[in-house]
């Protein structure tokens, strides 16, 4: 969670770093300008809510309001629905359309989530799945359930996951979901990504 300036810019960067956005040159931040990503766009608000969300004080409060709409704004022009506070440093979002998450959710760092995913609580239960670092998690998986999701897990396209994947290092796979194989590099080893160091 986002409780300081310091946690702020650290998750700025880490979600800079994991989406592949380096340091921008002249020429790169005028393309940025003319043609800015919009799941960066919405990173870059969602964070923003958090920070201001998450302080105290009038003022912040106010800046909170305006984040808010900058957020939703976004929110619904990508068709992201990520509540604040769900998601831990270094969030990845190759691309926009039909992601959906509970707010009762809590995921790790280093997460790569891809359209189509829908995270959520089960029959009207208050209880979502808490997810750990560096999973990936494939376009079209559904999620659900008081369920836990271990460390360094990639969940497959389309897969439902319905129980708990307390083993580490595996891919899943399937309706419902099951371990089909191990893999022992993280998803953005395989990548070849350089993430900054994130202290727990």
């Amino acid at each position: 969670m986002i409780k300081t300036l310091n946690d702020y810019n650290l998750f700025r960067r880490a979600d800079l770093k994991i989406n592949g956005v380096k340091r921008q040159n002249i020429s790169l931040k005028i393309k940025t300008f003319f043609f800015p990503s919009p799941t960066i766009i919405f990173l870059k608000y969602l964070r923003k809510y958090e920070y201001y969300s998450n302080c105290r004080g009038l003022h912040n409060k106010i800046l909170m309001v305006y984040y808010y709409s900058k957020y939703r704004k976004y929110s619904l022009k990508t068709g992201i629905s990520i509540p604040k506070n769900v998601f831990d440093a270094g969030l990845c979002i190759p691309h926009f359309g039909s992601i959906v998450v509970n707010a009762a959710c809590r995921v790790g760092k280093n997460c790569m989530i891809n359209s189509c995913v829908n995270i959520g609580a089960n029959g009207g239960s208050s209880k979502a799945p808490q997810i750990g670092d560096n999973v990936f998690i494939g376009p079209g998986a559904k999620i659900y359930g008081d369920i836990t999701i271990a460390n360094n897990v990639y969940i497959g396209a389309n897969s439902v996951v319905n129980k708990s994947i307390c083993e580490e290092y595996v891919v899943v796979a399937g309706i419902p979901a099951k371990i089909v194989k191990h893999e022992q590099l993280l998803w953005w080893e395989k990548n070849r990504l350089k993430l900054i160091s994130l202290k727990n």
